[in-house]
């Protein structure tokens, strides 16, 4: 190598140490920046190409430093589990917070649930009974009972609220989806672009890879990484975005619950194909979404149906017991409570008495004073009511068994989501842990190029200085 290849090599030499501390630099500059992953300058050394023959001069250094490009360190599989553990987590905190709304709505244990009503309603048909003179008593009966109706009635409207909130939430998701999902084809473009020209595409990468994690934890999708720097984004086995074609999602079915009809997703641009998504958080909300269907619907439904069910329990089982009594304007059978066969919670249930003098206390054909009928509904709140059976089906019971049986799977859905969020956490902390900027290593690494540029500075002067001395004072000794 001739004195002249020594200054090549300085140069090289400056040149990578500059572009190391340029990198340093943006680590640095975006070290709080979200999504960001610190990035670091690849290089590699510049072999001597090694003559032949008889000029042979032996063994020769390298040509200096050449700089292969700017590394972007992620870890595909950390990103991988990432978006796996979003996706769990977002289908099942959906699930929960609708479901933790529901049974706060119950109110129970305490004195504005509907067990206190149903208690109050059960004593007031006591104190109907105990009584010799009803006027009072029935009166306050009267009310009680319109308050237990009303609190079913609000009750019902609670569940159906958070139905119709999740349903709102999904047309927000599906917004956000389309959107996050034009984006990545956008990006897609530019970075095959980049790549295809030999640039640098790590930031475009950054801005991709949050929005593919966005895709994973709205729907549960998975990302295939391609040759030319492109990803697809796959739903169900179906791209969501193939290079950079992106494809449109909309909503379809009930607006309302108490239509009953399932909510479904399609491909808005392919011939409205249904959407297959049983993750994420847009499969949350559509498992929560779905009709009632026996116990095995959607929960928000299927809580719904229980209040219809618990509501109609109540007045068929009073007005069985009301409908043996009679009272002296009426002299025969009557009912206490009207039920619509449509929604018995929604407001379908009314109180057929306006007065305390409609009231029927007695049996058929018996004394004045006798309160067996207000003493027998009375007993049905206490459990002493058999079906065909043999087994006891008070209403309180019924009651009971849907709070309990809410509360177990609430409980569960928390549990299940405290869970994933840990993983979720875990997962993202583990991801930050490889990609985030650490200030205390590019202090280091700034501390490393500067003096790698301050030596390859120095090398040129001492390069410099021999060329100096080779040209313009050799051959002048003695002059």
């Amino acid at each position: 190598m001739s004195t002249f290849g020594g200054l090549n090599t300085a140069y090289t030499g400056l040149v990578a140490a500059r572009q190391g501390l340029n990198v340093v630099g943006q680590n640095i500059a975006n070290a709080n920046t979200d999504g960001y992953t610190r990035q670091r300058i690849t290089t590699s050394a510049l072999g001597a190409t090694a003559p032949t023959g008889i000029f042979t001069q032996g063994a020769r250094v390298g040509e200096g430093v050449a700089m292969d490009g700017i590394a972007r360190l992620a870890s595909a599989q950390l990103d991988a589990r990432v978006r796996a553990t979003a996706s769990t987590a977002g289908y099942t905190a959906v699930r929960a917070n609708a479901l933790a709304s529901v049974e706060d709505s119950f109110n129970e244990p305490g004195e504005n649930g509907i067990s206190a009503k149903l208690d109050k309603f059960w004593a007031g048909w006591q104190a109907v009974a105990n009584g010799t003179d009803t006027a009072a008593p029935a009166a306050l009966l009267l009310g009680t009972a319109g308050e237990l109706l009303t609190q079913i009635s609000e009750g019902y409207q609670a569940v159906s609220d958070e139905w119709s909130s999740v349903r709102s939430d999904l047309n927000n998701m599906v917004s956000e989806l389309n959107g996050a999902a034009t984006q990545v084809a956008a990006l897609n473009v530019q970075i095959r672009q980049s790549l295809a020209t030999g640039g640098t595409a790590n930031e475009l990468l950054d801005q991709r890879s949050t929005l593919t994690t966005t895709i994973a934890a709205l729907t549960g999708a998975t990302v295939t990484e391609q040759a030319d720097g492109t990803v697809n984004v796959l739903v169900g086995g179906n791209p969501l975005v193939s290079g950079g074609t992106s494809h449109q999602v909309s909503v379809e079915g009930s607006r309302v619950m108490q239509d009953n009809q399932p909510v479904t997703l399609v491909w808005a641009d392919t011939g409205r194909t249904p959407v297959t998504m049983d993750s994420g958080e847009m499969g949350g909300a559509l498992s929560l979404l779905a009709p009632a269907n026996g116990g095995s619907g959607g929960a928000l439904a299927e809580v719904a149906a229980s209040y219809n069910s618990f509501a109609s329990d109540l007045a068929t089982k009073v007005n069985a017991i009301y409908a043996t009594g009679a009272t002296e304007s009426s002299g025969g059978a009557n009912v206490f409570f009207t039920i619509s066969d449509l929604a018995p919670a929604a407001q379908g249930l009314s109180i057929v008495p306006q007065t305390s003098a409609e009231v029927i206390v007695r049996a058929q054909d018996a004394g004045a004073y006798d309160g067996s009928i207000a003493d027998a509904i009375a007993q049905l709140g206490a459990g002493f009511a058999v079906d065909a059976n043999g087994a006891i089906v008070s209403p309180s019971t019924v009651w009971s068994d849907l709070v309990t049986k809410t509360g177990v799977l609430t409980q569960t859905e928390l549990q299940s989501a405290a869970l994933a969020s840990s993983t979720a956490s875990g997962a993202a902390n583990q991801q930050l842990a490889n990609s985030s900027v650490d200030l205390d290593e590019e202090n280091v690494n700034l501390l490393m190029f500067q003096h790698a540029y301050q030596g390859a500075a120095r090398m040129m002067t001492a390069v410099d200085e021999m060329l100096d001395t080779l040209i313009n004072r050799t051959g002048l000794v003695g002059r």
